[in-house]
């Protein structure tokens, strides 16, 4: 599979389609006109259109175990 413009890897896109799909099982509108019923393919093709993006959130520095002073 080639790796899809605007993404950092195949994963990223698959877990941004699948949330997307999630959306339209849920009852969202479809963001793109299509004959399609599935809708894993109302995503992808949503995404091909540049109808659905993706921000990548910061990374949070891990949960530092309390001290004796903390307390």
């Amino acid at each position: 599979m080639k790796l899809k413009d605007g993404f950092d890897s195949n994963y990223r896109y698959i877990l941004v389609a699948a949330r997307r799909a999630r959306q339209l099982s849920g009852g969202a509108p479809a963001l793109v006109n299509t004959s399609s019923r599935k809708v894993c393919k109302i995503a992808q093709q949503e995404i091909d259109a540049g109808k659905v993006q993706y921000l990548q959130g910061e990374k949070t520095a891990p949960p530092q175990p309390a001290t004796p002073e903390d307390k």
